[in-house]
């Protein structure tokens, strides 16, 4: 009660504030940045350095109503096969203006649910994804997997287009909660599809759960990751559910009145993070864990802990290229986001121009304040040093912000000339204490709750 006290008094029952997997954020972003930029940026990439591939496979067979993804739900595959027909033009126009010889360290399918496509279409993606984008050495290959959306067959497909990781969908296994938030999926579905997995020779999994969900209960989320742990993932991230009805309408069905309290969802979290904790994952950042021999632990302990648009990660490829509807790119030079409607999509790359319609040019002050931003999130510090060596004289810029969040933020925060360390006490306001170093400020805008 102590620790919640503390808490509320730095205002983190009442914050909302982003969750900085990019800086600037996407509501900075500009119609004024679209597919010329995205042009100049491709044909400037240093062939020398690995990318990351992102791919949005925005389709569902079912639409979860705590979802707030850009997904659209089908029951054929006629626009999927039309989708993959405009992802190969897509990347047809991108190899016209790629420097020869860029390779790829990192490719991620993501959703969605890039498990509705059946193994024809999953082979035909994997080529025409390397045939302008040839792996790199090391090379990883993760793909976001719905355990009722995959059979032996797509295993094999996946396993046969390279796939190095996989990352299993679970929310929440207490069927109250899954009838709240229109996604069933049992335990043995879930034990099922890892097991086949497993069979295939994909030895690197992670695990999704979301806490803050309707009807959720301390006892509930328990009983959950004790099934989880019996699944032994290699990874496991721990989501706060973000309730934005003003955004993803779809939500709208979710029954207000029984979602947990601030305060619950705090307990709710913390419960779980003992239990994972006490089972000897390692805490990574504000939201997953993992066993100590995964990359994303040696990444952690190494420094090297990054965060992109899908959270944290040990992909140190500084380059991530989108493909599909929606998906962001964060270019050497900026960010350019692809049309977010998937007709608008189609539209654009049949037209054949490439598909961004909005994004950000970084300035020099975004460099540091992102780099700021990205220690805090990762390693709970910031290292004035660090950022002196990367930024020169500039980053003297930060440290009167870092005498404020002293002043805020109290003793969870040490301050010296060499940046800021934050106690583990003080962690749960990450989120808001990186807000401190956001240049454009986060008034104006609808985030989610910093709890």
């Amino acid at each position: 009660m102590e620790q919640i006290d503390r808490l509320r008094t730095l205002g983190l029952f009442d914050s909302r504030v982003p969750r900085y997997t990019s800086y600037p954020t996407a509501p900075i972003f500009s119609r004024d940045i679209g597919a010329p930029f995205q042009e100049d940026c491709l044909r400037a990439l240093d062939p020398e350095e690995p990318v990351s591939v992102y791919l949005h496979v925005p389709f569902c067979e079912r639409l979860c109503w705590f979802c707030a993804c850009q997904t659209q739900g089908t029951k054929t595959l006629s626009p999927v096969e039309s989708y993959v027909e405009t992802m190969e033009a897509e990347l047809a126009l991108m190899a016209q203006m790629l420097p020869e010889g860029v390779r790829m360290g990192h490719l991620h399918w993501g959703g969605g649910t890039p498990t509705i496509l059946p193994p024809h279409l999953i082979a035909r993606v994997a080529a025409a994804i390397r045939s302008v984008f040839p792996a790199a050495e090391p090379f990883e290959f993760s793909v976001e997997t719905d355990p009722t959306m995959i059979d032996t067959t797509k295993v094999v497909a996946l396993q046969a287009a390279g796939m190095t990781r996989a990352s299993i969908g679970i929310q929440d296994f207490a069927p109250e909660v899954q009838e709240a938030i229109g996604r069933i999926q049992s335990f043995e579905t879930t034990r099922d599809c890892i097991a086949a997995l497993r069979a295939a020779g994909v030895t690197s999994l992670n695990t999704d759960l979301v806490y803050g969900l309707p009807h959720q209960t301390l006892e509930r989320l328990a009983r959950t990751v004790e099934q989880v742990l019996t699944l032994s993932p290699d990874r496991i991230a721990l989501f706060g559910y973000a309730h934005v009805p003003h955004m993803s309408k779809r939500q709208r069905l979710i029954d207000e009145s029984a979602l947990p309290g601030d305060e619950e969802r705090f307990l709710l979290a913390q419960m779980a993070q003992e239990m994972f904790t006490a089972a000897g994952y390692i805490p990574i950042g504000i939201d997953h864990f993992a066993r100590p021999a995964d990359s994303m632990a040696e990444a952690a302990v190494a420094g090297r802990l990054r965060r992109n648009f899908q959270g944290y990660t040990a992909d140190a490829c500084p380059t991530l290229i989108g493909l599909g509807a929606s998906s962001i790119s964060r270019l050497p030079k900026g960010y350019v986001q692809n049309a977010a409607a998937t007709a608008a999509y189609l539209q654009r790359i049949g037209s054949g121009s490439l598909a961004g319609t909005r994004g950000h040019v970084f300035t020099a002050d975004d460099r540091l304040r992102g780099r700021a931003i990205e220690q805090l999130m990762c390693d709970f510090r910031i290292d004035q040093r660090a950022l002196e060596s990367e930024f020169g004289p500039d980053a003297a810029r930060l440290r009167p912000v870092h005498a404020a969040v002293k002043a805020t933020f109290g003793d969870v925060v040490d301050l010296s000339p060499d940046g800021i360390f934050v106690h583990p006490e003080g962690r749960a306001v990450i989120r808001m204490m990186a807000a401190r170093y956001d240049g454009y400020g986060v008034s104006g805008h609808r985030y989610s709750k910093a709890s």
